[in-house]
């Protein structure tokens, strides 16, 4: 079995923050940010709970190097990467084993 590494934008629920990471565990990281398990973080700070845009890729080196290159971008053209897989900018992860996201608020 292979590894799978992805990199992905979350966002708070106004669209007004973007954060962009890696990790080998989508949905892991997603609920960790969502949860806000680091108090501290980035990501609790400003309530990201959203992910907007993903890619995979089968080699860590090839991941990390899309990371960097998708956070030296402006931000119109980080918002059109995403437009394209997600149009309406929603929450792509799939929360089906509860009726509300993370952030508590009801979808």
């Amino acid at each position: 079995m292979s590894r799978r590494f992805y990199i992905y934008i979350m966002s708070n629920c106004r669209r007004t923050v973007l954060y962009i990471g890696i990790t080998n565990s989508l949905g892991r990281r997603y609920i960790e940010h969502a949860l806000k398990k680091d108090k501290s973080s980035f990501s609790a700070k400003y309530n990201l709970c959203d992910l907007l845009y993903y890619e995979e890729y089968s080699s860590s080196l090839d991941a990390i190097a899309r990371e960097k290159q998708l956070k030296n971008w402006s931000r119109k053209k980080k918002d059109h990467l995403i437009e394209g897989q997600n149009p309406t900018k929603q929450n792509l992860f799939d929360m089906t084993q509860d009726s509300s996201t993370p952030c508590g608020r009801s979808e």
